[in-house]
């Protein structure tokens, strides 16, 4: 009794509009087009990996932008769909940018990074980019 109390109070926790709560479903609404990106990836690598890459791209970014309008930011009723995928696309757009430069710029002022070191500095791009979209969706999209 005392488990489905604290599950029952943690789900409707989840469900609400307090940022750490939105901040969670955008982290799971990104691993779930992560997944997809990588499903469309393998299934359209048939037809070469740049095309495979377009395709999962933007699969995967219409996905999860239509998801952080339903589920993560419960912005249905007030941004359309169009608006949505326009801005929120766009914002993907500036975050691979940003990502490339800075991962080039890595290469460039520490071309001899070992395998660990990169995937730690790849690691931090990618969350800083994603805290940004975050911030961008949650204060001017959504």
């Amino acid at each position: 009794m005392l488990g489905t109390e604290w599950l029952d109070r943690a789900m409707r926790y989840l469900r609400g509009d307090h940022t750490f709560a939105q901040l969670i479903r955008f982290t799971l609404v990104g691993g779930s087009s992560n997944i997809a990106y990588v499903l469309l990836f393998i299934a359209m690598n048939g037809a070469g990996p740049l095309v495979a890459n377009v395709v999962g791209s933007i699969v995967s970014t219409v996905i999860a932008n239509e998801l952080h309008r339903q589920l993560t930011f419960h912005a249905a009723g007030r941004v359309d769909w169009f608006t949505a995928q326009w801005e929120g696309g766009g914002l993907a757009l500036i975050g691979l940018l940003f990502s490339t430069a800075a991962l080039a710029g890595l290469q460039f002022l520490a071309p001899g990074l070992g395998e660990i070191a990169q995937t730690g500095a790849v690691i931090a791009i990618m969350a800083v980019v994603g805290g940004m979209r975050f911030l961008a969706l949650r204060g001017i999209v959504f």
